[in-house]
């Protein structure tokens, strides 16, 4: 198969960000599985390996529920990004008992080749943990910024492939590419399947939340949140959300300097509270009723999660509508 051109820019800012340990080692100079730097968890690990995707090798991170794994989900970096930058906040998903998979990979527009090729292997059920963990039967698409479209595109691919246990989406201020709208409404399938998000304020980064129309204009009531500001003193908002709050401690200066902002700590929280609450949800077939609304245009439907953020005279937060 044609692999995806790549620009210019694109090259050069994977390059810089395989210098800096981010994207991980070249096609095949990793044979064996290796624990992931610095990681600790009571409940889970994380091992980087090898897969072959398309003819092509990839290093890739799993985190390893030590209980059984009630799903896995794919959870994706973004442009110019690398598996580690989602460090924290896959290790919170997995700790809800998830399992969790990121492939280190070019995310231009969403590399929908390379989705393509990834939902072709998880239908046939091609994939093999490390550590000798089960495959769960139950997949969950995710990513952040560019891998927020790669996970369209796999989710896409997924339902386009008829595989029967399909959870859904969880999107991290995703960036839309061409075929967004249609890959979303795929997922959705008429509102039987949650897409839920996170998303920052406005910036360049993240194209002026060019995501938003996709998402508001699925059939569900409720899309998940807008993160806004983090407090207020003497009713001055401070602690603003930024494109890389998912990243949280795991970011580095090549992130900071193209959001144009740094990760706020108690945003990275409440994102990771989110996405993990609703991760297990999605994977076990259950509602926390806090974490969603019945209505997002009516705060009283609600659940306290929400409330706390967004029923408020100066909201820290807002739904997606």
């Amino acid at each position: 198969m044609k692999k995806q051109t790549k620009t210019f820019l694109a090259g050069m800012l994977a390059a810089a960000t395989t210098l800096g340990g981010l994207i991980g080692l070249a096609p095949g100079a990793q044979a064996a599985d290796v624990a992931c730097k610095n990681y600790s968890s009571s409940t889970s690990s994380c091992v980087n390996t090898q897969i072959v995707i398309d003819g092509e090798s990839h290093s890739a991170d799993w985190y390893l529920p030590q209980a059984g794994a009630s799903a896995l989900m794919v959870l994706n970096h973004g442009f110019s990004r690398g598996c580690g930058n989602l460090r924290g906040t896959s290790k919170a998903i997995a700790e809800k008992g998830v399992m969790v998979l990121c492939v280190n990979g070019d995310m231009t527009a969403g590399n929908p080749e390379l989705a393509d090729a990834l939902g072709d292997l998880m239908t046939r059920r091609a994939l093999t943990p490390p550590n000798g963990k089960t495959l769960p039967q139950r997949y969950i698409v995710g990513g952040h910024s560019a891998g927020g479209h790669f996970a369209s595109e796999l989710g896409a691919r997924i339902d386009a492939n008829g595989y029967s246990n399909f959870a859904g989406a969880i999107l991290f201020d995703p960036v839309a590419s061409g075929g967004f709208t249609a890959n979303l409404q795929a997922i959705s399938k008429g509102a039987t399947r949650p897409v839920l998000a996170v998303t920052a304020r406005p910036s360049v980064t993240n194209l002026f939340n060019n995501s938003a129309e996709a998402l508001v204009g699925l059939a569900s009531n409720y899309v998940g949140i807008q993160l806004v500001w983090a407090k207020y003193s003497l009713g001055a908002p401070s602690g603003g959300s930024c494109h890389i709050d998912v990243e949280g401690e795991n970011t580095d200066v090549i992130g900071v300097l193209g959001a144009g902002c740094s990760a706020n700590a108690t945003q990275t929280a409440r994102l990771r509270d989110f996405g993990s609450a609703w991760a297990k949800d999605l994977a076990t077939g259950t509602r926390t009723a806090a974490y969603y609304c019945n209505d997002a245009n009516v705060v009283s439907t609600c659940g306290s999660k929400v409330k706390s953020l967004v029923d408020l005279s100066l909201p820290l937060a807002a739904p997606i509508r």
